[in-house]
């Protein structure tokens, strides 16, 4: 899996079917790497099965959004670094574009009412969303820890502690989840431990660059989300939060809450909603900075790294790592829950949120579209009169 395919594809067809996933990539990660698979795998054949399999493994080992790392990796193997590179920006473009644009719209200084109404509602069924996406991320976590009663024990230690790291120190997170994951280094069975670190970023988890304000700021949690998030995408939310609305002053509780659901309807990565952090801080040179810090650690880990993924894998220090550290940002995803929870303002929103829930979690129904009936209720909200603003 370590080197780029032999057969030579154009970069200019990397660019147009990268950016082609990149406009109708709805829906996340699964949809993402579904879309990869149909186009590298059955439609192509650039990649056998278990290559795009092995490529899913090694990038699930690393911090940061995933599927934008899949998706650099398979150019990557088409056409080595160039090709990454030119794969990864045509992936994330589309979706940057569209959320930038959305953000010029819901935080203007004066939005139209019902706007204002569609942010407010689909903001009022985020606290659902991250619970269903804490929930799925579950089994197969909890199946990492192996059959041993000790580590499962462990296993729901990191999940309280992820929780309560991420309903109460969001800003702080990432060094509960370096701590779990390094506990689990330490607490592995003595034959599979291994002299080499547990991974080269969790030293870099722990360490936190002080920043005053202003750009300084801005780039922090920008890589914050990028560098130093385990877990999937919606681990970035707690890590945001607390900056962004309390600290800095950037955004509202409730244009929070709105930014979080433009990352879930816009295609592309969830942590596209960091460009809307950046926008409210800084104008649209915030946003373009914001994702080039965010989604700059990506590009790095697989130029970087790619040939070695296959030794990644094999390296029983990360498995540990990531057992410990995954365990721990799922609680925070739930967690974050609370805060996101307590930013609504309105019953109206509460009645929302009530029907989200069990949207996601009674009838087990799609995000995407959780958040766009939402954001129709809040509409329509608005427009019988209901209180929107805060």
């Amino acid at each position: 899996m370590g080197q780029p395919a032999t057969e030579r594809v154009r970069l200019a067809v990397v660019a147009r079917e990268w950016a082609r996933i990149g406009c109708i990539g709805f829906g996340g990660p699964p949809a993402h790497i579904a879309l990869l698979r149909e186009l590298c795998v059955e439609r192509r054949r650039w990649l056998s099965a278990r290559e795009f399999e092995d490529g899913i493994a090694a990038t699930n080992l690393l911090p940061g959004p995933a599927s934008t790392q899949l998706a650099i990796y398979c150019a990557w193997r088409l056409r080595g670094r160039l090709g990454a590179v030119v794969g990864g920006f045509c992936f994330v473009f589309p979706g940057l574009i569209v959320i930038l644009g959305l953000a010029v719209l819901f935080l203007g200084p004066h939005p139209p009412r019902v706007v204002e109404g569609a942010a407010a509602g689909a903001g009022a069924a985020v606290p659902a969303v991250a619970v269903a996406a804490a929930i799925a991320l579950i089994p197969a976590s909890w199946r990492r820890t192996g059959a041993a009663r000790n580590r499962r024990v462990r296993w729901m230690a990191y999940l309280v502690l992820g929780f309560a790291a991420g309903a109460t120190i969001g800003p702080w997170l990432v060094l509960v989840l370096a701590g779990c994951g390094i506990v689990e280094v330490a607490a592995g069975p003595r034959g599979e431990r291994t002299t080499s670190r547990p991974s080269g970023f969790a030293p870099a988890l722990i360490v936190h660059a002080s920043a005053v304000g202003g750009l300084g700021a801005l780039v922090w949690v920008a890589f914050k989300v990028g560098a130093l998030s385990y877990g999937g995408g919606f681990v970035i939310i707690p890590l945001m939060q607390q900056d962004a609305v309390n600290t800095y002053h950037w955004m509202t509780g409730g244009q929070f809450l709105s930014a979080v659901a433009l990352g879930q309807i816009t295609p592309g990565p969830v942590v596209q909603t960091v460009a809307v952090v950046g926008y409210a801080a800084a104008g649209i040179g915030g946003g373009l900075l914001a994702s080039l810090v965010a989604f700059g650690p990506s590009f790095a880990f697989v130029l970087i790294g790619a040939p070695h993924f296959e030794r990644l894998r094999a390296n029983t220090g990360v498995q540990h790592f990531l057992t410990g550290a995954g365990a721990a940002a799922i609680g925070a995803i739930a967690g974050s829950a609370i805060g996101l929870g307590l930013e609504l303002e309105h019953l109206w929103q509460a009645g929302v949120l009530a029907l989200a829930t069990a949207w996601l979690l009674g009838l087990h129904r799609g995000v995407v579209s959780a958040l766009l009936i939402a954001a129709v209720l809040g509409g329509v909200a608005a427009w019988t009169g209901a209180p929107i603003g805060g």
